[in-house]
């Protein structure tokens, strides 16, 4: 399984600023959304990979994504053994970094139904997530991080 780079789903410079110029205010804070979205999984991968490896997973020397050539699934965090081709899958999670809405039942559901679609996977492949405004209760999550547990990775 390829675990792939973060830099092939930036936008560049000028796509965005044509795009802002044309679709207005509104948009462009919907898009500046998903781009920060987009912008800090690198940051998060990079700070995991700080906590890791960990008791839990003590082989885990890479985080990174993966995503189909359709974009569909797109999941945030592969935990594997290597990079940029893994051997083993150590769990699969998702990055849910909005100001207003915690990783939540809906988000789990989708990760779970996604989960196959990774090579390397299996059903019991442990489901992680990070996210900026908390996780639901009652979600089987494996582990979540926090945006302090991702700033105490660099203490």
């Amino acid at each position: 399984m390829l675990v792939r780079s973060d830099l092939t789903k930036i936008p560049s410079h000028s796509s965005s600023r044509s795009a802002a110029a044309t679709t207005g205010i509104g948009s462009h804070r919907t898009s500046w959304t998903t781009r920060r979205g987009r912008a800090v999984e690198a940051l998060i991968r990079e700070s995991l990979l700080r906590l890791l490896p960990s008791d839990r997973w003590t082989d885990t020397d890479a985080v990174g994504g993966w995503w189909n050539r359709q974009n569909n699934p797109e999941i945030d965090l592969i935990g594997a053994d290597t990079t940029p081709t893994a051997k083993s899958v150590h769990f699969v999670g998702s990055v849910k970094w909005l100001e207003d809405r915690s990783f939540d039942r809906h988000d789990y559901e989708a990760l779970s139904r996604a989960l196959l679609s990774v090579p390397g996977t299996e059903v019991d492949t442990p489901l992680v997530a990070v996210s900026r405004s908390g996780v639901g209760n009652d979600l089987p999550l494996t582990a979540q991080w926090s945006p302090e547990d991702l700033v105490d990775a660099w203490r």
